[in-house]
């Protein structure tokens, strides 16, 4: 297949969070990202009323925004609703609805990491698997922060682990 159009770089990822402060916290020492900007609220009002409602829908009235910046450039915005409030958390992942369902970070020291989530509230949710031949080198595992998103780990990049497969392989190959 060819492509015609240059790839697009992924800007910033949403994050939902139930507590701004403590997300900022966590995701700066846990993961290294640098807040560069906020937190700061956004309240349905004039003169910014029509803009905010019309991205968010009118239920939303007032949210807090925090933007912090990865490693990758990419950046991470989270966002604490704040009326109407955070919906309680579900502990199912919601891989069955349309739009993301998880965040994926690289990191080569794969247990360090899975240690610094579950020592700072967060949940280390599957074992780590092997993700790829040769076993071993290419390593995965699932994890939650502690505001609920999911959190997947790769020991390698996306292009290392996922470009040697060519649509041929079996469900377990």
């Amino acid at each position: 297949m060819t492509f015609t159009t240059c790839p697009r770089p992924l800007n910033h990822i949403g994050i939902s969070v139930p507590d701004i402060d403590r997300a900022i916290a966590w995701y700066g020492e846990v993961l290294g990202y640098r807040l560069f900007s906020g937190p700061f609220d956004l309240v349905a009002s004039p003169p910014a009323l029509a803009q905010f409602q019309d991205a968010l829908g009118e239920r939303c009235q007032h949210v807090r925004i925090a933007h912090l910046s990865t490693g990758g450039g990419v950046g991470i915005e989270l966002f604490q609703p704040v009326l109407p409030a955070t919906q309680p958390e579900t502990t199912d992942i919601r891989f069955d609805q349309p739009g993301p369902f998880h965040i994926c970070v690289t990191d080569p020291d794969i247990e360090g990491l899975i240690g610094r989530i579950v020592a700072t509230g967060g949940t280390q949710m599957s074992r780590i698997w092997d993700d790829r031949p040769p076993s071993g080198i290419y390593r995965m595992v699932y994890c939650r922060d502690p505001f609920g998103t999911v959190i997947e780990i790769h020991t390698h990049s996306c292009e290392i682990v996922q470009g040697w497969r060519n649509g041929k392989q079996e469900a377990g190959q």
